[in-house]
């Protein structure tokens, strides 16, 4: 898939875990690891929001596009 998903990278920049920011934003720890290993096939803008909101960044910073 062309959507690469870089949470990991932005949790360990913040030195946040996944059940932290699992907890902050409202949602189960499997759904964020289905988010976190690209297994997805969508996000909702509320949730991006608050993930966003919660790790002070942007959603580029989460969500890039690479090429096949």
């Amino acid at each position: 898939m062309p959507i690469q998903i870089n949470l990991d990278a932005v949790l360990e920049k913040r030195g946040m875990k996944s059940n932290e920011l699992a907890d902050i934003i409202g949602i189960t720890t499997a759904n964020l690891s289905i988010l976190k290993t690209g297994k997805a096939k969508a996000v909702r803008f509320s949730t991006l929001e608050a993930i966003c909101k919660a790790l002070d960044c942007q959603p580029a910073d989460i969500l890039e596009y690479v090429p096949d």
